[in-house]
């Protein structure tokens, strides 16, 4: 069982579009994420830092071409106020390293109404446990 409560040691550096991504507020290709299309039961941390993010159990297809989730893990994210390209949206960024992960919008499914669009770089997926790592 993956253990949530505390980050999971990060191994090597970032690779280029990460460091994009995490410290110049950076976005990915939709689309472009094989995180879109994971399934197994398992946690989402930051690719920065290995904090735990989301839980599979958050995770839809929002459509958007990014990895979505409906709530993140309890005290895993912050958010800002972003103003860059014309628009005013809801950044969101790792609670710990702060590095940038995507945006929040008020268009999610119920419970919270809200879609978490996170780019699936700055994501490290661990399965739940070993079985499910085969598959």
């Amino acid at each position: 069982m993956t253990d949530t409560s505390r980050p999971a040691p990060v191994c090597g550096t970032l690779t280029p579009e990460q460091a994009y991504i995490l410290r110049e507020h950076g976005t990915e290709r939709p689309g472009s994420s094989p995180l879109n299309f994971e399934k197994r039961e398992g946690i989402y941390r930051c690719a920065a830092c290995g904090t735990p993010l989301f839980s599979s159990a958050t995770k839809y297809e929002s459509g958007s071409g990014w990895p979505s989730f409906f709530a993140p893990l309890p005290d895993a994210v912050e958010t800002t106020t972003d103003t860059s390209h014309g628009m005013v949206r809801t950044e969101v960024h790792c609670a710990k390293c702060n590095g940038h992960l995507g945006h929040e919008f008020p268009d999610g499914p119920e419970p919270t109404g809200l879609r978490y669009c996170m780019n699936g770089l700055v994501l490290d997926f661990q399965p739940t446990d070993a079985d499910n790592a085969a598959s």
